[in-house]
């Protein structure tokens, strides 16, 4: 195995954040062949986790403005921020390493500026085309190699191509290689109508067919689709559900105590993001309610549940400056990824070519 030497990238997050795992967590990861990717719109930030030589949890940080959405495509990554779309690549062939032990390099190669379009979640369909959801045009939309995006798709209860986030539209489900599901707030056609139906306005719609599947939803996140089920966040009820979309028939799969927004499926087992509330209270949704009954505080960080127990078998927990947490993706067959810095030294004196 070739050992290829990187410049040493700040490997840190920043002081005032404090970080803790599940005692478990490294041999999870260890026997499930992966590691995980997340992101902090907050704090702006991409965390990449997996675990060292000696068992010890490795954590690489780096920066994204507003960072949302994730996709992991094999050794590449795309990654929204506040007003680009990121094209990350493994710059690692197979048998090398980084800084002696990294198994991925993932580097920024590309960025695409769309402009402030409060982009959430986002996918590759099977011709490789990025679709993301556009939360403030209520649209999902793809790259343009001139404008800010191309509408593809857009919910048949929204009646023009504008911006103002009319039903905050947020969670992309893509399946066979198109977009197939997408989870809104509320059906609302009004700018920020959304507002007033947090609390079970929400509902998850086929794209395919423009037919809403399932309702009665708070704030849901995040739609996945497992078998002929789909998995998504009941955010507002704190709950991970099971859909049925053939009788929007559901089944709770789990409680947790945090506000979630991301959701990626690896084997038989979830990570979920969890967060803090933004203002120090879920106020208006089911899950202060919720969390006051069990007795229970919110906390930030990554949960893996065991999809058929519902339990959490192993977490990792951000306290101090970090409070909430937006996408999180599996990363198969890689055990310590990192990533290099945009603008950073490091970045700019590590050069790689194909002859």
């Amino acid at each position: 195995m070739s050992d290829m030497t990187l410049p040493n990238p700040d490997e840190t997050i920043v002081p005032t954040v404090r970080t803790s795992v599940s005692p478990g967590l490294p041999g999870w990861l260890l026997a499930n062949a992966a590691s995980f990717a997340f992101t902090s719109y907050q704090t702006g930030q991409l965390f990449l986790i997996g675990v060292m030589p000696d068992g010890s949890i490795s954590l690489n940080q780096q920066n994204y403005a507003q960072a949302m959405g994730l996709s992991a495509q094999g050794g590449r990554l795309y990654l929204a921020s506040k007003f680009q779309i990121w094209r990350l690549e493994n710059m690692l062939q197979p048998g090398e390493v980084g800084n002696g032990s990294f198994d991925a390099v993932f580097v920024p190669r590309n960025a695409q500026t769309t402009g402030d379009l409060d982009v959430h979640e986002l996918g590759v369909d099977r011709d490789g085309r990025v679709v993301f959801v556009n939360t403030s045009f209520s649209c999902l939309a793809t790259l343009d190699l001139t404008h800010s995006f191309r509408s593809v798709w857009k919910p048949p209860f929204v009646t023009a191509l504008a911006p103002g986030d009319r039903c905050h539209l947020n969670g992309l489900a893509i399946a066979d290689g198109a977009p197939a599901y997408v989870t809104s707030v509320a059906r609302c056609d009004t700018p920020g109508g959304w507002r007033q139906h947090r609390s079970d306005g929400g509902v998850l719609i086929d794209v395919r067919t423009d037919t809403v599947v399932a309702e009665g939803f708070s704030m849901p996140h995040s739609p996945r689709v497992v078998g002929d089920k789909v998995l998504l966040l009941d955010s507002g009820h704190g709950l991970l559900v099971e859909i049925d979309p053939a009788t929007a028939a559901r089944r709770e799969i789990a409680f947790l105590t945090g506000f979630m927004r991301g959701l990626a499926i690896h084997g038989d087992h979830a990570l979920i993001t969890l967060s803090k509330p933004r203002n120090g209270t879920f106020a208006g949704l089911p899950l202060e309610q919720a969390l006051d009954q069990r007795g229970c505080e919110a906390w930030c960080g990554v949960a893996i549940v065991n999809l058929s127990s519902g339990a959490i078998v192993e977490w990792l927990r951000l306290e101090g400056d970090i409070t909430e947490l937006f996408d999180v993706v599996a990363l198969p067959g890689i055990r310590r990824p990192m990533s290099l810095g945009v603008g950073s030294p490091e970045l700019m004196d590590t050069i790689t070519f194909r002859a």
